[in-house]
């Protein structure tokens, strides 16, 4: 009885199934990068916006206020409705924790403030 020999198909499938777990991790591998440096015009049209910073100790500043992490929600929220807006200008120092950061704009957006800007310096 004549069959189809597939060993070497099985053999072709092996040799794709190594090649691409030896190339996975070169598609996934992270640059090193150094924030926040970017270098864009400056726009004599931009809207009002809630101004925040952040230092390298998480201090926190609302249009020059002081805040914590528990007020900031409310400060953000009482500012965007004085200034009339729903953009927030983000300026945070780059050796500011991710996690940090991540937690202020979820207070951001959750005062109404979806639209974020990051304010870096010039190169």
């Amino acid at each position: 009885m004549a069959g189809i020999n597939i060993t070497p198909l099985v053999d072709v499938m092996l040799v794709l199934v190594v090649i691409f777990i030896l190339a996975a991790p070169l598609f996934t591998t992270a640059l090193p990068l150094q924030l926040p440096r970017a270098e864009a015009p400056s726009d004599a049209s931009q809207p009002r916006a809630v101004h925040l910073e952040m230092d390298r100790q998480g201090r926190l500043l609302v249009q020059g206020e002081p805040a914590t992490l528990e007020t900031l929600e409310g400060h953000l929220r009482e500012q965007a409705r004085l200034q009339g807006t729903d953009v927030l200008q983000l300026r945070a120092d780059a050796a500011v924790a991710y996690g940090d950061l991540a937690r202020v704009m979820a207070a951001a957006q959750r005062a109404g403030l979806p639209r974020m800007a990051f304010v870096t310096e010039q190169p």
